[in-house]
C-alpha cells in the first residue's frame, strides 16, 4: 500500500505515529473562519497539533500549511510557537473567488464589507536542522527544497536568450549554469518562486505583456516559448513575435472540472496539480507525506501520483470515504519505492 488513511481527531492520531518518521507535512487545515458554518473551521489548529507534526517530522523536514488571509498571522505564529522555523510564504493566487460582502443601501449604496478573495497564503516552515543543511540532507534526506524538480518550464535551449549588463559591468546571461544562482538557466527552467497562480484570465491579466497588448495566446504557453524569446545583436536588444504575458514566469496549477471527482462535496478542494507541485517541492524521492487535515484527500491523491508514500488523518467519516475513492494505487513502476510504509 502506498497510502494509509486514519480516522480520528488529528491530535490523538498524531500521538500514535513514531517520532521522526515523516519527510514532509503538506496540509490545508481549518482557517478559523467558520466557513459555511462548518464546526471543523471554528479555529486554526492549536500549538499542540503543530508540536506533534514537528515531532513526527524528520530533522529538517518541511511543513506547508495553507491559511486564510484574515487568519494567516495566527496560523504562522502557532506553527512558530510549536518550534518550527518560518522559512517563507507562498502566495496561491486564483481568479475564482467570490466576494462575501454585505452591500449597503440608500445613500451608502455602492459600499460593502469585503474584498473579492483572490489569494491564499501557504506558510513554509521547517523543523530545525541536525547540523548543517548538507549534513542534514545526507543523514535524513530532508532539509532542502527540490529546486530543479519544481523549476518553471522556460524557453527551449535552441532559443536565443537575453544578456543583461549590470551597472557594475557584470554580465548576467541565461545560459545553463550562468546567472545568479542559476535563476536564468534556460535549459532547466526558471527558479521556482513564492507565487503560484491558476492561469485564469483574471490573474494572467494582472501581469504585464511584453508588447503591452494582452495575453491572447497564454493558454498554450509551451507553444509560445520560442516566439517569446529575446535576442541580443550588436549589443542591442530586440524581441520578436511575443504574445505571452509575464505570468508564464511563475508556476501555473490548472484546476480541472474532473479534479474534484463525483460525489465530492468538500467545500475547500485544492487542485491536484497544485498539491503535486507542493509535495514535490519539499519531499525527497520515495519520501512519506503526512496530511493531518486530509479532508477529501487532495494531498494524498497528489502525493501518490508523485510516487510518494502518504499518511492522511481525517476526523469526518464522510470525507474519509471520499478520500478513499479519490486516492488510487499507482502503477507497479511508480510503486517500486512505496513499500514498507509501516
Amino acid at each position: 500500500m502506498s497510502h494509509t488513511l486514519l480516522h480520528g481527531d488529528c491530535l490523538d492520531v498524531l500521538r500514535t505515529l513514531p517520532s521522526a518518521s515523516v519527510d514532509a507535512v503538506v496540509t490545508d487545515p481549518p482557517y478559523g473562519l467558520s466557513f459555511m458554518g462548518k464546526r471543523w473551521d471554528y479555529d486554526v489548529p492549536s500549538v499542540e497539533v503543530w508540536q506533534e507534526c514537528l515531532r513526527v517530522l524528520k530533522p529538517g523536514g518541511h511543513l506547508l500549511a495553507f491559511a486564510g488571509t484574515r487568519t494567516q498571522h495566527r496560523m504562522a505564529v502557532r506553527i512558530e510557537d510549536a518550534g518550527f522555523e518560518i522559512r517563507d510564504m507562498i502566495a496561491w493566487v486564483y481568479g475564482s473567488g467570490f466576494p462575501k460582502s454585505k452591500n449597503l443601501d440608500g445613500e451608502w449604496q455602492g459600499w460593502g464589507t469585503a474584498l473579492k478573495p483572490a489569494l491564499e497564503p501557504i506558510t513554509v516552515a521547517r523543523k530545525p536542522l541536525d547540523g548543517t543543511v548538507a549534513a542534514n540532507v545526507l543523514a535524513h534526506g530532508t532539509g532542502a527544497l527540490n529546486v530543479d524538480g519544481c523549476r518553471v518550464e522556460g524557453a527551449p535551449p535552441s532559443v536565443p536568450q537575453p544578456v543583461f549588463n549590470s551597472p557594475t559591468g557584470r554580465i548576467y546571461g541565461m545560459k545553463t549554469g550562468e546567472g545568479r544562482n542559476g535563476e536564468m538557466s534556460q535549459a532547466a527552467g526558471r527558479w521556482p518562486a513564492n507565487l503560484i497562480h491558476d492561469g485564469s484570465e483574471e490573474v494572467v491579466g494582472l501581469f504585464p505583456s511584453p508588447h503591452g497588448a494582452g495575453h491572447a495566446n497564454y493558454k498554450k504557453p509551451r507553444e509560445n516559448y520560442e516566439a517569446s524569446a529575446y535576442q541580443a545583436k550588436n549589443g542591442e536588444m530586440f524581441r520578436y513575435g511575443d504574445t505571452g504575458s509575464a505570468a508564464r514566469f511563475f508556476y501555473c496549477a490548472k484546476t480541472s472540472k474532473r479534479d474534484r471527482g463525483d460525489g465530492n462535496n468538500h467545500p475547500t478542494v485544492k487542485p491536484t496539480d497544485l498539491m503535486r507541485y507542493l509535495c514535490r517541492l519539499v519531499t525527497p524521492p520515495c519520501g512519506v507525506v503526512l496530511d493531518p487535515f486530509m479532508g477529501s484527500g487532495s494531498t494524498g491523491k497528489a502525493a501518490v501520483a508523485e510516487g510518494f508514500r502518504f499518511i492522511g488523518i481525517e476526523r469526518e467519516a464522510e470525507y474519509l470515504e471520499i478520500a478513499r475513492r479519490r486516492i488510487v494505487e499507482p502503477d507497479p513502476e511508480a510503486a517500486a519505492c512505496q513499500q514498507g510504509l509501516f
